[in-house]
């Protein structure tokens, strides 16, 4: 056996254990959905049975918990996304030397443990009279999702040409029309990235918004909360449906991406 061959061999193996890795903890999940136990468990398996989707449907606690992550994550987007877009271009216009403290600094939630960045939300914001609450947990969430925001934005500005800006400045664009026209077009793809990325740091959090929530509830504090007091498989039955909501819009998204590739090719 030749060293490429070898390599190739190894190369598979550790795609096959790579893809196992991600993807078994997610069917032992699923194929707990269906076990009778009352327990999220496949060992023993006491019977096939649909009723924890039952269970599902009649917890209203879940559902309320659910709405609520959902609201906050809609409103981290509001607020996130526009400050890592504002961050991204101010940093890429500095060339001073302050461009690496900013950058660091800026980036310096990311390294913040979510703890704390939630315990001191909770008390800064406390003296201004606002308690915890959904909204709260937006502001704190916000905090460093924003700066995931930033990093993709700012990885795709370094690749843009600023001689098309300059170009409709020469025109007789307004630096808004260049804005409008040019560079938020090309920054579409980023955006439409780190607004995904956002939705699901905000959707799946837990460090952060458990200390600024309140007497709120999202559904990871609530599943957290379901393991201390008694789990059942009616949170394997939500999580399968996620599991199921997120592969239909993948593919939705894939053969709408196909076909306007094909319409692109006959176009041509």
């Amino acid at each position: 056996m030749n060293s490429q061959r070898f390599l190739a061999l190894g190369l598979r193996f550790y795609v096959v254990v790579f893809f196992a890795y991600l993807f078994l903890p997610l069917l032992v999940m699923a194929a707990a959905t269906f076990n009778d136990s009352r327990f999220p468990t496949v060992t023993p398996w006491d019977g096939t049975t649909l009723r924890w989707f039952g269970e599902l449907a009649a917890d209203g606690g879940m559902w309320q918990a659910l709405g609520n992550s959902l609201v906050v994550a809609a409103g981290v987007l509001v607020v996130a996304v526009p400050i890592g877009i504002a961050t991204a271009l101010f940093l890429n216009t500095v060339s001073s030397r302050a461009k690496p403290f900013l950058y660091a600094l800026i980036l310096s939630p990311l390294l913040t443990p979510g703890v704390i960045i939630g315990i001191s939300t909770l008390i800064f914001w406390r003296q201004f009279g606002v308690s915890g609450g959904i909204f709260l947990t937006v502001l704190g969430q916000a905090t460093f999702i924003a700066a995931y925001v930033m990093l993709m934005v700012t990885a795709r500005l370094q690749r843009f040409d600023r001689t098309l800006e300059r170009a409709a400045l020469d025109l007789g664009a307004s630096p808004w029309q260049a804005f409008r026209r040019i560079l938020l077009p090309y920054l579409k793809p980023a955006l439409y990235s780190a607004a995904v990325i956002a939705f699901l740091q905000s959707f799946e959090n837990y460090n952060t918004t458990l200390f600024v929530v309140g007497y709120d509830t999202t559904l990871t504090v609530y599943i957290a909360s379901k393991v201390r007091t008694g789990l059942t498989p009616a949170v394997n039955a939500l999580g399968l449906v996620l599991i199921l909501v997120t592969v239909a819009f993948a593919v939705v998204y894939e053969l709408k991406r196909r076909r306007e590739a094909a319409r692109v090719v006959k176009g041509v």
